[in-house]
């Protein structure tokens, strides 16, 4: 039993230690995975899978093993599809995320983080990094990131692969969107949560082409102007109790304030919101149009409501006036 207990010690002490790697030791000794997130605005133009093609031979040289490319955009669309995308990468033993982003300047940007394991996808912390205005600089840069050090990744792939998004499978683990309004909104809290107010649960989101490189003060001048343009539409619209949130808190401590009901947000193109939340696409939607949707999550039963009736629009204050006066009415 002595030399028992004592296995279990050290193969505990391995792992934790192991799982408190930096980002270089995870990124030269497992698998990474790479998101891409490429202003369609900057030029010359690269769509996030060509930049993928043209950066995957110099990952290889730095001593990494990329072993899958998806966009950005795709894996932080919901709750639901980061959950989707991280019991993925948990399957594949993914070690540490990749991430680039191409902003409207041109510029790309590259930072690699821990994978958290859980649907924060990466670990807060210390990152690995470099930046360039042009691709053959950001490849050289790429190539330079583990140079003068060991890496355990030895069978690599030599051409970048393109998997098919996990979220079409479906999995029992994660709520399911259902097309009604809550019950019992006059009696609790709604929770209306700001920009910047998420956390880390929402860091990985950040990095988005649109959002990348902002400061703290930009944040909080954006927090203070949505938040003055929320208070109006819920002052015309609203008739329960709301919350705004500018914090993160843990849903124990939303719900002993009475907040059981939390106000989400997806952005992002209308075909993907509408095929990620089950609902049926008419033939003459133009699925590449940008839009906002607004839901709701009920924390006692994690349950995700969306109204009966569609309401995304390019623009948030209609998206939020129309799926208010739904979910109230109903």
């Amino acid at each position: 039993m002595k030399y028992l207990s004592t296995a279990i010690f050290i193969w505990l002490l391995s792992h934790s230690v192991f799982a408190q790697d930096g980002p270089m030791e995870v990124f030269l000794n497992g698998k990474s995975v790479v998101l891409v997130s490429a202003s369609p605005a900057a030029l010359p133009s690269y769509a996030w899978q060509k930049i993928g093609e043209e950066i995957h031979l110099s990952l290889v040289e730095s001593g990494a093993d990329p072993i899958a490319y998806y966009e950005l955009e795709d894996v932080v669309l919901s709750e639901a599809t980061k959950a989707t995308f991280a019991e993925t990468f948990n399957k594949r033993i993914v070690q540490s995320i990749v991430v680039i982003t191409r902003k409207q300047d041109g510029s790309f940007h590259l930072q690699v983080y821990p994978f958290s394991g859980d649907t924060n996808i990466l670990r807060m912390g210390q990152s690995l990094s470099t930046t360039a205005s042009t691709m053959e600089e950001f490849k050289g840069n790429i190539g330079a990131l583990g140079r003068n050090e060991p890496t355990g990744n030895l069978l690599v792939l030599e051409v970048p692969e393109f998997p098919i998004s996990p979220t079409g499978s479906g999995s029992g683990s994660i709520a399911p969107y259902l097309k009604q309004a809550p019950l019992n909104l006059d009696v609790f809290k709604l929770g209306v949560v700001l920009t910047g107010a998420s956390g880390e649960s929402g860091f990985l989101t950040t990095f988005r082409h649109d959002l990348f490189g902002k400061s703290p003060e930009q944040r909080e001048a954006e927090q203070n102007a949505e938040k003055q343009g929320l208070e109006v539409v819920f002052k015309e619209v609203y008739t329960h109790q709301v919350e705004f949130l500018t914090e993160a808190l843990s849903n124990q401590q939303l719900i002993q304030n009475r907040v059981q009901f939390i106000l989400m947000r997806i952005e992002g193109r209308e075909g993907d919101i509408m095929k990620s939340m089950g609902v049926s696409i008419p033939p003459e939607t133009d699925v590449n149009r940008i839009v906002v949707k607004y839901y709701i999550k009920f924390l006692v039963r994690n349950e995700l409501y969306i109204g009966a009736a569609w309401d995304a629009h390019p623009y948030w204050k209609d998206a939020l006036t129309a799926f208010l006066t739904q979910i109230v009415q109903q």
